[in-house]
Protein backbone atom coordinates (compact mmCIF):
# COMPACT_ATOMS: atom_id res chain seq x y z
CA UNK A 1 0.00 0.00 0.00
CA UNK A 2 1.48 3.47 -1.05
CA UNK A 3 1.26 5.56 1.73
CA UNK A 4 1.28 9.67 1.46
CA UNK A 5 2.71 12.13 3.35
CA UNK A 6 2.45 15.42 3.25
CA UNK A 7 5.48 17.60 4.47
CA UNK A 8 6.31 21.40 4.99
CA UNK A 9 9.60 23.03 4.45
CA UNK A 10 10.65 26.07 7.13
CA UNK A 11 6.64 26.89 6.93
CA UNK A 12 7.04 27.64 3.30
CA UNK A 13 7.03 25.30 1.28
CA UNK A 14 4.38 22.15 0.86
CA UNK A 15 5.28 18.59 -0.45
CA UNK A 16 3.91 15.13 -0.80
CA UNK A 17 6.19 12.38 -0.48
CA UNK A 18 4.64 8.52 -1.12
CA UNK A 19 6.06 5.30 0.32
CA UNK A 20 7.14 4.79 -3.28
CA UNK A 21 9.09 7.98 -4.15
CA UNK A 22 10.66 7.10 -0.53
CA UNK A 23 11.97 3.29 -1.68
CA UNK A 24 13.20 5.04 -5.19
CA UNK A 25 15.87 6.72 -3.00
CA UNK A 26 19.65 6.17 -3.00
CA UNK A 27 20.57 6.72 0.41
CA UNK A 28 23.59 4.76 2.60
CA UNK A 29 23.23 5.31 6.19
CA UNK A 30 26.49 6.89 7.81
CA UNK A 31 25.67 7.00 11.10
CA UNK A 32 22.44 7.20 13.35
CA UNK A 33 22.17 10.96 11.80
CA UNK A 34 24.05 11.15 8.73
CA UNK A 35 23.36 9.78 5.53
CA UNK A 36 24.53 10.28 1.86
CA UNK A 37 21.58 10.39 -0.98
CA UNK A 38 21.90 9.94 -4.13
CA UNK A 39 19.28 11.58 -6.31
CA UNK A 40 19.29 12.49 -10.33
CA UNK A 41 22.93 12.28 -10.52
CA UNK A 42 23.52 14.81 -7.54
CA UNK A 43 25.30 13.95 -4.32
CA UNK A 44 23.84 14.78 -1.34
CA UNK A 45 24.91 14.89 3.02
CA UNK A 46 22.36 14.41 5.29
CA UNK A 47 22.44 14.84 9.01
CA UNK A 48 19.31 15.23 11.15
CA UNK A 49 20.47 17.98 13.35
CA UNK A 50 17.59 17.75 15.74
CA UNK A 51 14.30 15.40 16.03
CA UNK A 52 10.83 16.18 18.09
CA UNK A 53 9.18 13.18 16.92
CA UNK A 54 5.98 13.90 19.09
CA UNK A 55 5.46 17.20 17.03
CA UNK A 56 6.96 15.48 14.14
CA UNK A 57 9.29 18.04 13.61
CA UNK A 58 12.93 17.66 12.66
CA UNK A 59 15.73 19.71 11.56
CA UNK A 60 17.88 18.84 8.66
CA UNK A 61 21.09 19.76 7.21
CA UNK A 62 21.37 19.45 4.12
CA UNK A 63 24.66 19.90 2.34
CA UNK A 64 25.26 23.46 4.31
CA UNK A 65 22.07 24.74 4.23
CA UNK A 66 19.87 23.73 7.52
CA UNK A 67 15.88 23.07 7.04
CA UNK A 68 12.79 22.89 9.32
CA UNK A 69 10.90 19.80 8.36
CA UNK A 70 6.92 19.11 9.59
CA UNK A 71 5.88 15.86 8.27
CA UNK A 72 2.02 15.04 8.90
CA UNK A 73 0.66 11.51 7.48
CA UNK A 74 -2.73 10.57 7.08
CA UNK A 75 -4.04 10.49 10.39
CA UNK A 76 -2.56 13.65 11.40
CA UNK A 77 -4.82 15.61 8.30
CA UNK A 78 -7.69 13.97 9.73
CA UNK A 79 -7.20 15.36 12.68
CA UNK A 80 -6.76 18.47 12.12
CA UNK A 81 -9.79 18.30 9.04
CA UNK A 82 -12.07 17.26 11.79
CA UNK A 83 -11.19 20.64 13.77
CA UNK A 84 -8.63 19.50 16.17
CA UNK A 85 -5.12 20.21 16.69
CA UNK A 86 -2.14 18.04 17.29
CA UNK A 87 0.18 19.21 20.06
CA UNK A 88 -1.11 22.38 21.12
CA UNK A 89 -0.36 23.95 24.33
CA UNK A 90 -3.06 22.73 27.33
CA UNK A 91 -5.66 24.94 28.29
CA UNK A 92 -4.87 24.97 32.27
CA UNK A 93 -5.58 28.17 33.55
CA UNK A 94 -4.99 27.55 37.20
CA UNK A 95 -2.87 25.48 39.54
CA UNK A 96 -4.20 23.98 42.49
CA UNK A 97 -2.37 22.39 45.54
CA UNK A 98 -2.74 18.47 44.82
CA UNK A 99 -1.93 17.54 48.63
CA UNK A 100 -1.71 19.89 52.10
CA UNK A 101 1.48 20.91 52.82
CA UNK A 102 3.95 24.53 53.24
CA UNK A 103 5.11 26.67 50.32
CA UNK A 104 9.16 26.62 50.35
CA UNK A 105 9.83 28.52 47.50
CA UNK A 106 7.87 30.56 44.66
CA UNK A 107 10.11 30.83 41.68
CA UNK A 108 7.99 33.10 39.91
CA UNK A 109 6.74 36.97 39.82
CA UNK A 110 3.31 38.42 38.60
CA UNK A 111 3.66 39.29 34.56
CA UNK A 112 6.41 36.63 34.26
CA UNK A 113 6.22 34.73 31.11
CA UNK A 114 6.61 30.68 31.61
CA UNK A 115 7.32 27.46 29.31
CA UNK A 116 5.78 24.02 29.90
CA UNK A 117 7.81 22.55 32.87
CA UNK A 118 9.44 25.06 34.21
CA UNK A 119 9.58 25.01 38.34
CA UNK A 120 6.96 27.64 39.37
CA UNK A 121 7.10 26.38 43.44
CA UNK A 122 8.08 23.90 46.10
CA UNK A 123 5.37 22.02 48.62
CA UNK A 124 6.88 20.46 51.15
CA UNK A 125 4.19 17.88 51.95
CA UNK A 126 4.59 14.63 54.32
CA UNK A 127 8.50 15.63 54.77
CA UNK A 128 8.96 15.42 51.22
CA UNK A 129 9.60 18.56 48.74
CA UNK A 130 7.28 18.53 45.26
CA UNK A 131 8.39 20.57 42.73
CA UNK A 132 4.82 22.44 40.88
CA UNK A 133 5.97 22.32 37.20
CA UNK A 134 4.43 24.87 34.43
CA UNK A 135 1.29 22.62 32.85
CA UNK A 136 1.65 24.97 29.67
CA UNK A 137 3.70 28.17 28.56
CA UNK A 138 2.21 31.43 29.58
CA UNK A 139 1.80 34.08 31.58
CA UNK A 140 1.23 34.49 35.36
CA UNK A 141 -1.46 36.15 35.93
CA UNK A 142 -1.63 35.97 40.04
CA UNK A 143 -0.02 33.92 42.86
CA UNK A 144 -2.40 33.24 45.53
CA UNK A 145 0.32 32.41 48.08
CA UNK A 146 3.48 32.93 49.50
CA UNK A 147 6.60 32.01 51.05
CA UNK A 148 5.79 29.95 54.19
CA UNK A 149 1.88 29.56 53.85
CA UNK A 150 0.52 26.71 54.63
CA UNK A 151 -2.21 25.40 51.90
CA UNK A 152 -5.09 23.13 52.23
CA UNK A 153 -5.57 20.27 49.61
CA UNK A 154 -7.54 21.76 45.92
CA UNK A 155 -6.61 25.32 47.19
CA UNK A 156 -5.77 27.91 43.99
CA UNK A 157 -1.87 28.50 44.40
CA UNK A 158 -1.45 30.49 40.53
CA UNK A 159 -3.45 31.32 37.74
CA UNK A 160 -2.42 31.98 34.14
CA UNK A 161 -3.01 34.45 32.12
Amino acid sequence: MNKIFKTKVNDTFDFEINTEDISKLDVVEISKSKFHILQNNKSFRATIVESDFNHKTYKVKINKNVYRVNIFNDLDLLIKEMGFAIGTSKHINSIKAPMPGLILEINITVGQEVKEDDSLLILEAMKMENVINSPRDGVIKSISVQKNDTVEKNQLLIEFE
